[in-house]
């Protein structure tokens, strides 16, 4: 087999010789239709710019009548306004009302204390280490051994709080700590 030089061959001219003629492409025509348009476009706008620039007799310009000056009054800039010429007494009534609001009355702590539970675990050893971590943050928990339907459960939970804000606040210790998903629940006994 013989090798070929691809790189130095002449590029063969592709599609129908009787597309292009025998002497080539014949030369293009002028546009006349885009022609056409271009003057009529030219011609509407100049016709346009005529009608703008054509001044009418018929319009007034306005007149300019100047106002006879008034006498400039020097006044004290230390001066006070005049006073009122009406009283309004509603300075005085809402100076004097007493308004009574009936508060209900709210008790301090709750219908049930609140508790944080911070995990759930099978095995009593892990309920103990997250036991520890907590209280290297300066928190007491507790492990409680449950009894659930699927077996026995090490719950490691922190509280009573009698408020929810104050477990709030622990569990915000708690998660800068690196200690997240506590949950804060009524308190069970």
């Amino acid at each position: 087999m013989t090798s070929r030089d691809y790189a130095n061959r002449k590029p063969t001219r592709k599609g129908n010789a009787k597309k292009r003629g025998s002497k080539g492409n014949p030369p293009k025509r002028f546009p006349v239709l885009v022609f056409i348009i271009t003057l009529l476009g030219l011609a509407g706008f100049g016709y346009l710019l005529w009608l703008l620039s054509d001044t009418d007799d018929t319009v007034t310009t306005p007149v300019v009548v100047e106002k006879p000056k008034k006498a400039v009054i020097k006044k004290d800039p230390n001066a006070l306004p005049p006073a009122p010429e009406e009283e309004w007494t509603y300075l005085e009534e809402l100076e004097n009302k007493k308004v009574e609001v009936d508060l209900p009355e709210v008790s301090d702590k709750p219908k049930r204390p609140y508790q944080m539970q911070c995990g759930s675990f099978r095995k009593e050893s892990q309920a103990n280490q997250l036991k520890a971590m907590i209280a290297f943050q300066g928190l007491e928990a507790q492990v409680r051994k449950v009894k659930g339907t699927s077996g026995i459960w090490y719950k490691v939970v922190l509280g009573p709080y009698d408020k929810k804000r104050d477990a709030e606040r622990q569990r915000h210790v708690l998660q800068n700590s690196g200690t997240n998903g506590c949950q804060i629940w009524f308190w069970e006994g």
